[in-house]
């Protein structure tokens, strides 16, 4: 036993026995406190009798507000100091070392010389804070060394067990590190074995539980969620909640707002028609944080000060779409926009993020972005991996599943600033539908009604071009093809000025500087064309030209803008070439609303613009960019897909056709020919799996060597669904397609499922995340599963809602 801590432990018991009758002097001085003066002044006070009571000390010493404070502090500082040794008389098997340091300290507390007491007491105000130091080292030593009292030596000597193989590993990390962090602290890791082993078996997971620990209750990480009773959403069409919910402060909310409040009216609309289409059907309620992580002021929330001088809008709109769906369709929605509030709703332990979440994810559901999902990471540690199913990352330009395989990427020179995150392909939500691989999420554009439209119709103006360009930088170089559009056009402008016109606008553009979204909805409405410049991709506003009745005409591209040859796409994860500025335009709606020309053949370029000026257009939305239409893709997506449910590989032979007399046998093919297609869809006599998309949606095809599954699905009127890939991955698939294989091997590889005509070569898929429609080799064909889908709506197929 530590002879100073029971010299403390001593003191503290005479304290208690001394000032019993006086417990209420304790709020001017502080027990301890007045316990360690008398202990270092030798006994000077006492208080055996009244007249010697403490009470002539207060008055005699604590007159000034000064020495007050003095007295607190050293008051608190003292009452640390003796639960530390408190703690330590706790601990048997010491070192002598250890013992004689507390001595020193003991002796040292009783070293103080009579000067008069208020000298005194700086004299200890001044020294007590490097012994509350010392206590502190002398006690984590002692702890290390020691025993938990909980256990045994032998109950914590670390375990060789082969189902945890990475535990002795993690020990000795934990040994070397555990201060890097005052989460492990906050878990009761104090130095010892014993902690450690306690920490790494039931707060993580990577050692066996102790068989002296207490087990009546379920450890932290495998504890799973209480089946909370299910709520029914419903459809909400007041807006209110949620414009509190997206807050202040900033003017990228002040913009989010505005456009939530301008499209209320239609989502509500919206909100009603898909009611009576879902034919008020059950839909799980879930809870949802939405944690916007390029507008967090740690990712450096570059696009908020740019809201009000030419910068891009896009990511801004979806975003603000996405909330509104969310909100109308009836979910219990959080919203985060900081670090701060992420930690919150989540319930991430205090320091830096190195310890997983305790107990189950509070959330069915996270839509973030690429910086929301690295700051997740940063502060949710191990936990990020257990829980990443239920994450959904909003990404502009989609992100390709050879880019998503950490490994795989790293390997085959895939590897970027923004994939490897190891999720299902799905998991990414895309502005366009431009990868299959993906999941579509969209946003909407404003909807006129038939008044509008007649309108709009009658007051176009034949010779008004509107060009796509709000910052000058873009207009560089654009002079030549701008003065053949003057020679028929108005040429009107909205870029961005401070205090005269930008120098690269020709002198001929009418520029209205940045407009307020609705006059530039009355200009859209007024003009004929809308031109784009190449740049930016995919953005919004030519869907919102469309729809006020203009024609988008835009440059194409040749060869394809990529990541190998264009700086802008250097770096994404996708090998997708772009084929002009917005290929949805081009590809799902085209002409004679969308004209893509070559803007360096000026033949050609004057062509179209005098081929335009003929040509009249009604304006034009797709469904799926209607509030109804992006309404039924997430209410779809939100009840159907499920990427925490285990997936288990689909095996052929374990299902059960049309029975006989004998049983259950094989009765034919799993796939059969579709009437009037090149495909194979699903066979009915055969049980489908459940999936969605079902498999009635499945048509199997082939591509040709260097065609992708997105291109072949696409020649054939089809969609590419990565869904469905483990359901052809086999060697029925093969032999229905009547594929020739002297060798069926099975690999990790992009590409696959495919087969070499020429090799009499096929390959299988080994690992399900690099399932890619988009994938490609000159030297193979690939097995495509396209599926059907609803009109005006990509993402679903028809028996999808």
């Amino acid at each position: 036993m530590i002879t100073g801590s029971t010299d403390g432990k001593i003191m503290v018991r005479r304290c208690l026995v001394t000032f019993k009758p006086f417990r209420i002097f304790v709020v001017g001085i502080g027990f301890f406190s007045l316990c360690f003066l008398m202990t270092s002044l030798g006994g000077q006070f006492s208080a055996k009798r009244l007249a010697d009571s403490p009470f002539t000390i207060r008055t005699e010493v604590l007159g000034g507000v000064e020495s007050r404070g003095v007295l607190r502090k050293i008051s608190e500082m003292l009452e640390v100091i003796l639960k530390r040794m408190d703690s330590l008389s706790k601990l048997d098997n010491t070192s002598t070392t250890e013992a004689r340091r507390l001595d020193e300290l003991s002796s040292a507390i009783n070293r103080f010389q009579p000067v008069g007491l208020v000298e005194r007491i700086q004299a200890i105000a001044q020294n007590v804070s490097n012994m509350a130091i010392r206590v502190e080292q002398i006690l984590q030593n002692s702890m290390v060394q020691g025993r938990v009292r909980e256990g045994t030596s032998s109950q914590c000597d670390v375990p060789r067990d082969p189902r945890f193989p990475e535990c002795p590993g993690k020990v000795d990390w934990m040994r070397a590190r555990w201060t890097s962090d005052p989460c492990y602290a906050f878990y009761g890791v104090d130095g010892s074995d014993c902690s450690f082993l306690i920490y790494l078996s039931e707060v993580e997971w990577f050692c066996p539980p102790l068989a002296w620990r207490n087990h009546t209750s379920t450890p932290i990480q495998h504890a799973e969620q209480s089946k909370a009773p299910r709520r029914q959403a419903a459809f909400r069409t007041d807006l209110s909640v949620l414009l509190d919910q997206v807050g202040t402060g900033k003017e990228s909310l002040s913009f989010m707002k505005r456009r939530i409040r301008r499209l209320a009216q239609q989502w509500a609309t919206a909100a009603n028609h898909l009611d009576v289409k879902l034919e008020q059907r059950w839909r799980d309620q879930k809870k949802i944080l939405v944690h916007v992580g390029f507008l967090t002021e740690e990712s450096g929330d570059v696009f908020s000060p740019k809201v009000l001088k030419g910068g891009p809008l896009g990511e801004m709109v979806q975003w603000a779409d996405i909330l509104t769906a969310l909100h109308v369709l009836g979910h219990n929605l959080k919203i985060s926009m900081s670090v701060k509030e992420l930690q919150g709703f989540l319930g991430v332990p205090p320091g830096r993020g190195s310890c997983p979440l305790t107990g189950p994810l509070p959330f069915d559901l996270i839509y973030t972005d690429y910086h929301g999902l690295q700051q997740m990471k940063q502060h949710m540690g191990l936990s990020l991996k257990k829980h990443k199913c239920h994450i959904r990352v909003i990404d502009t330009f989609g992100t390709e599943p050879a880019y998503n395989h950490e490994e795989y990427a790293t390997l085959h020179g895939y590897r970027t600033n923004w994939g490897y995150w190891n999720l299902n392909a799905r998991q990414y939500m895309t502005m366009f539908p431009h990868t299959p691989d993906n999941s579509f999420m969209g946003f909407v554009s404003e909807e006129l009604n038939e008044t509008e439209k007649r309108s709009i119709q009658q007051n176009k103006v034949n010779n008004i071009a509107v060009v796509y360009g709000k910052e000058a930088s873009m207009w560089k170089g654009k002079e030549g093809f701008l003065q053949i559009l003057h020679r028929y056009m108005e040429v009107h402008g909205t870029v961005y000025y401070e205090t005269q016109r930008p120098p690269e606008v020709p002198a001929f553009v009418k520029n209205h500087g940045l407009l307020p979204q609705h006059e530039l909805q009355q200009l859209l409405r007024k003009a004929k064309l809308f031109i784009g410049f190449g740049f930016p991709y995919e953005g919004p506003a030519p869907l919102e030209a469309i729809a006020n009745g203009c024609i988008f005409l835009q440059p194409k591209f040749n060869p394809p803008h990529s990541s190998l040859n264009h700086e802008f796409f250097r770096g994404k994860p996708t090998s997708r070439e772009v084929s002009s500025q917005h290929p949805y335009a081009e590809q799902y709606i085209g002409r004679p609303h969308v004209m893509t020309v070559d803007y360096n053949n000026s033949v050609e370029f004057d062509s179209a613009i005098r081929e335009i000026m003929r040509t009249k257009v009604e304006p034009y939305l797709p469904y799926e960019y209607t509030c109804e239409g992006m309404l039924e893709r997430v209410h779809a997506y939100i009840q159907h897909q499920d990427f925490c449910a285990p997936e288990p590989p689909f095996i052929p032979a374990n299902l059960s056709r049309q029975a006989s007399s004998g049983g259950y046998r094989i009765m034919g093919p799993l796939f059969v020919p579709l009437p009037n297609s090149t495909g194979l869809g699903w066979a009915s006599n055969v049980t489908a799996p459940p999936a969605w998309p079902p498999l009635t949606s499945l048509r199997l095809l082939t591509s040709q060597e260097g065609q992708s599954c997105v291109d072949a699905c696409q020649s054939a009127g089809f969609v590419c669904e990565p869904a469905h890939f483990r359901f052809i991955n086999n060697k029925e698939a093969l032999r229905g397609l009547e594929v020739q294989c002297e060798v069926i091997d099975s690999e990790i590889n992009h590409i696959l499922p495919a087969f070499s005509v020429v090799r009499q070569e096929c390959s299988l898929q080994r690992e399900p995340l690099l399932f890619s429609c988009a994938g490609h080799s000159p030297k193979y064909r690939r097995l495509c599963p396209c599926r059907d889908f609803r009109r005006g709506q990509v993402a679903l197929c028809m028996d999808c809602l």
